[in-house]
């Protein structure tokens, strides 16, 4: 092995793991979040039944991404992966407005939890290429986000289907434990 392969080696290595929890209701696009972020096809994806992990360097961070099922029967055993947590990303379907209501009570439910505190928030706001998703700001209000005081937070609109809008919620984890 020459230097200079050493030296990529050395750079590639992050410099710090990080757990993120994936977590929304069924259909928010959770998966298709983390195969996007792991440079995965998409064309093919399937409910969650009980939980995806990926890892993928960004900005000198291993992220180890925990995506759990969404479906209203699995909601109960999310806690049982809250130990360690360094960022919650939770995904919201902008566009299904019947479920958000469903979807602000488990986010909220998730916020007052004792392992999860002082846990950095990151919501992406998915299916922005539909016409009835809601505008990352308006959803925000909606799910009352403004009121979180107690960690850092973030909405970042999203298309997962497309890529766009993914990275730069990871850009956004990054910094924020950055600055922890």
């Amino acid at each position: 092995m020459g230097l200079l392969s050493i030296l990529r080696k050395l750079r590639s290595t992050p410099e710090r793991e990080l757990r993120l929890l994936l977590l929304g209701l069924d259909n928010a696009g959770k998966t298709t979040i983390l195969k996007t972020l792991a440079s995965e096809d998409i064309t093919h994806i399937t409910p969650t039944a009980g939980f995806n992990i990926k890892s993928v360097i960004s900005d000198g961070f291993k992220l180890n991404v925990w995506d759990i099922g969404g479906q209203r029967k699995i909601r109960p055993y999310w806690k049982n992966y809250f130990e360690n947590t360094d960022v919650l990303i939770y995904v919201v379907d902008a566009a299904d407005k019947k479920r958000l209501e469903e979807t602000g009570i488990e986010l909220y439910e998730l916020l007052s939890d004792d392992k999860l505190v002082n846990v950095p928030l990151l919501v992406y706001a998915n299916k922005q290429d539909l016409p009835e998703a809601l505008p990352a700001a308006e959803l925000a209000q909606t799910l009352g986000l403004p009121t979180i005081k107690d960690r850092a937070w973030q909405i970042q609109a999203c298309t997962a289907s497309q890529g766009t809008g993914v990275r730069e919620g990871m850009e956004w984890v990054c910094k924020s434990i950055k600055k922890k």
